[in-house]
């Protein structure tokens, strides 16, 4: 299936590509120590769904949309795909899984400590949730599509209530990817400066979600368009994990049950 929205970020519309890879990277880097059973919270259009699934026993992918998750199930047969609602893991019993990767998702989940006490809870003993989120750090806008975002110790402290141990890592990029934020930082700042009235900031969520949508694009088409091919050159391999969180586009943690 094929998705358009900024939010969501394809793989297929070249402006997307920047951030298609920032998010593929983490399935590429965790597939490395995956085993045994296996829940995504958020497993999205299946952006690296063959990845995981090729990497443990059995998956299990969950999402709100039941399109999306129909045609996930199709392509997968042998894997479980299932509609959810975050942050109820009822369906599931205690010490289900080995591991549960979620990406880019807690941010959008309004009780975030229900999402990973129901993670917890699921995990069997010295089992490991792998989550990634943006550092509210470079952020360059409100996200209307965001509940909140986090800072390093915001996010340490909050895993630390429900994890035995939490490594607090992050996703980082070489140069052609903090060139890329750096052009779009100038472009996004060039583009605030219309909001005098800092109204990203005063309006509620569900008003901003349609300029959000449409200036986003619209930079991210001018970021990638012309003689510039920064941004098609991109690749996952450009990104990497790093022990310095705080200096990190998004958060790399793993907690231990």
């Amino acid at each position: 299936m094929s998705y358009a929205t900024t939010e969501i970020t394809s793989a297929e519309i070249a402006s997307d590509n920047p951030v298609h890879q920032r998010l593929y990277f983490p399935y590429e880097e965790v597939s490395k120590s995956l085993k045994g059973n296996v829940l995504e919270l958020g497993c999205g259009w299946g952006r690296g769904v063959e990845k995981l699934i090729a990497s443990c026993d059995h998956y299990t992918g969950l999402d709100k949309n039941a399109e999306l998750i129909a045609a996930l199930q199709k392509q997968y047969p042998d894997s479980t795909f299932q509609t959810a609602s975050f942050p109820d893991l009822s369906r599931f019993e205690d010490n289900t899984f080995d591991f549960v990767v979620t990406f880019q998702v807690i941010e959008h989940v309004q009780d975030d400590h229900k999402f990973l006490e129901e993670a917890h809870r699921v995990l069997k003993p010295g089992g490991k949730i792998i989550l990634t989120t943006v550092n509210k750090k470079f952020s360059l806008s409100r996200n209307p599509w965001h509940v909140r975002e986090y800072f390093t110790k915001e996010l340490k402290t909050l895993m630390e209530k429900y994890f035995k141990t939490v490594d607090t890592l992050g996703v980082n990029g070489n140069d052609k990817v903090w060139d890329y934020y750096e052009k779009n930082k100038i472009s996004v700042q060039n583009m605030m400066k219309w909001d005098v009235l800092d109204l990203q900031h005063k309006l509620p969520s569900w008003i901003l979600r349609i300029p959000y949508e449409y200036m986003n694009r619209k930079n991210r088409n001018k970021l990638s368009g012309g003689q510039d091919e920064l941004a098609a050159s991109i690749d996952w391999k450009d990104y990497f994990v790093c022990l310095e969180p705080e200096e990190s586009l998004d958060f790399y943690f793993i907690g231990t049950k």
